[in-house]
């Protein structure tokens, strides 16, 4: 089972700070954490992936890494300290389709760093967490044949936190694993989430919105109706606090500590949220550089101004997890810089070193004890299409 950890930088931390700050985690530690680094994956490969594995390094002395790619390409890092190659003599490129990721590449530096968070009956993993900024497609495809879903989990999610306007976080599934979902993923989803809060922030019942077009029962798709009656019943057993449906502002407002939607969607408002965040950065810049006056301004208000960048800098937030599998594997954008990748590798350490993914896989296999049967989520489904 793979968690996203919600343990965000705050606008005062820089990206080596967040490692330390997991809440409500217990204090029984993993140490050395050893991370398997897919270096080629992403826009920019080991231009970027290799000076965040150097910051991280000096950030944590007790870390090791694993650099997966291939070994020209990762000459550089030979003498590193507490630092091992793994050759790989294949990349799995931003466009290759998955079935090229699956069949063909079968000595990618994706699918080998992912290897090595494998344990068999007679072998340990070689690593205790995975980070890649290579393609989604591929790395959940690759992650879920490699690693196996936990027991009653049908699909694996994509989640991670993004800022509300209380200073905290929001927790977000699925981000883009799953673009068609059925009723019960949404609602496996909610539970994974719920256990992900519990055993990161120490709540003890996290609320679960359901993201819809409107608050309302009657509202939505028949999918997000069938959804929402299952939600119901869980709450009902005890199983998730539910709070009902929310809307796509709700997120930032922070009303709810869970917000569950299919992959499509939330990918959207993942890329939307980035977006805005970028376009008001702009604009801001913008306007305090018109003339010399507004330049004077600007000068003053830069304290202001910096906080504010860096409270909305996407960057801040990297590293989505795969929720449902054996094993912790962590997402960075596509596109990440250093800062941005460094941040999802102290979210892989920081889960790893707290030892989540026994702590989250324990809370859900209690909680999938109690779900509703096929049959009766079928009973609901009729009950709902018939409303």
């Amino acid at each position: 089972m793979t968690l996203a950890v919600p343990t965000q930088p705050h606008p005062s931390q820089d990206a080596s700070s967040v490692a330390g700050a997991t809440r409500g985690a217990d204090r029984s530690v993993l140490s050395p954490v050893r991370i398997s680094v897919d270096c080629m994956g992403g826009d920019h490969g080991p231009s970027v992936t290799l000076p965040a594995c150097q910051a991280f390094l000096a950030a944590h002395p007790e870390a090791e890494l694993l650099l997966v790619g291939q070994a020209e390409a990762l000459s550089v890092a030979r003498d590193w300290p507490r630092c091992r190659i793994v050759e790989a003599s294949e990349v799995v490129t931003m466009d290759d389709p998955v079935e090229v990721a699956l069949r063909r590449k079968k000595d990618s530096s994706m699918r080998v760093a992912i290897g090595q968070v494998k344990s068999t009956a007679d072998q340990p993993a070689a690593a205790h967490a995975c980070v890649s900024a290579g393609n989604t497609g591929a790395l959940m495809a690759l992650a879920r044949y490699l690693l196996k879903t936990v027991e009653g989990i049908d699909r694996p999610a994509l989640a991670t936190v993004m800022p509300n306007q209380h200073d905290g976080f929001t927790t977000v599934l699925d981000l883009g694993a799953n673009v068609d979902c059925t009723a019960e993923h949404l609602l496996q989803f909610a539970v994974m989430g719920s256990a992900l809060v519990s055993a990161v922030d120490g709540k003890p019942s996290p609320s679960v919105g359901l993201l819809n077009i409107g608050e309302e029962v009657i509202k939505g798709s028949e999918v997000i109706k069938q959804a929402g009656e299952l939600l119901r019943q869980a709450h009902e057993r005890g199983l998730i606090n539910f709070h009902g449906n929310v809307e796509g502002n709700d997120i930032f407002k922070g009303t709810s500590d869970i917000v569950v939607c299919d992959g499509f969607v939330g990918n959207v408002a993942l890329k939307t949220a980035e977006g805005l965040a970028g376009m008001f950065a702009s604009f801001i810049k913008q306007e305090f550089t018109r003339n010399i006056l507004t330049k004077m301004v600007a000068l003053v208000a830069m304290p202001v101004l910096n906080r504010f960048k860096r409270r909305v800098d996407h960057r801040r937030y990297s590293g989505a997890a795969l929720l449902g599998l054996r094993g912790l594997v962590f997402k960075s954008h596509g596109s990440s810089d250093a800062l941005a990748f460094e941040v999802a590798l102290n979210r892989a350490y920081d889960a790893a070193r707290h030892r989540l993914l026994e702590r989250v896989h324990d809370q859900i296999a209690a909680t999938l004890v109690s779900l509703p049967t096929t049959a009766e989520s079928a009973a609901v489904a009729d009950v709902g299409q018939a409303a």
